[in-house]
């Protein structure tokens, strides 16, 4: 996994150990608020999914429709036609979380770097679990602001330094010129 916490998913344990599916969701922010009895409702409602190596999971620009959480193999997060890599994903792992609340274009491709299995949660899940189960649904949408709303902020945090460095740059450029003109 990447130490790029832009990227990499800054809420998991750095071991990765093969476990069974509640100890895998109980590690994933989303669901870290929910007890045995709640996992086991959300287990019930998950997308089991099995992807060759090189197989395409999504492809950036298709439509989001959830997210997925690696149960044993790697995904590689690509970005652009040449397919360069952000982040190889592993056990425990999960991608894709956006798209539980923002209907929209992937942002990036996911490509199976292994055999691997995942747990698809999707929009519609989301949505049924707050409707037949509010209190568990509810939950999840908060960890899931939470888990979203600390990416904004590490995001805006880097901007903020990018912009400081890109001015310091630019102020040095200027001096520069100044003294070669």
């Amino acid at each position: 996994m990447s130490d790029d916490p832009f990227w990499s998913n800054i809420f998991k344990p750095k071991s990765a150990i093969k476990e069974n599916i509640f100890t895998v969701l109980k590690r994933v922010p989303v669901f870290q608020d929910l007890g045995y009895k709640e996992l086991k409702s959300v287990e019930r409602i998950l997308h089991r999914r099995h992807y060759k190596s090189g197989e395409v999971i999504f492809k950036e620009n298709e439509p989001g429709m959830g997210m997925y959480i690696i149960e044993s193999g790697r995904v590689n997060i690509t970005i652009g036609k040449e397919n360069k890599l952000l982040v190889l994903l592993s056990n425990g792992d999960f991608f894709g979380e956006m798209a539980l609340i923002l209907e929209g274009q992937r942002t990036a491709s996911a490509i199976a770097a292994a055999n691997t299995k995942l747990l698809g949660f999707f929009q519609p899940d989301l949505f049924g679990l707050l409707e037949t189960n509010p209190r568990i649904g509810n939950k999840v949408l908060r960890r899931l602001a939470q888990m979203i709303a600390e990416r904004l902020r590490l995001t805006t945090l880097e901007n903020r330094q990018l912009k400081m460095r890109l001015n310091q740059i630019k102020s040095e450029f200027d001096q520069y010129k100044a003294d070669n003109i």
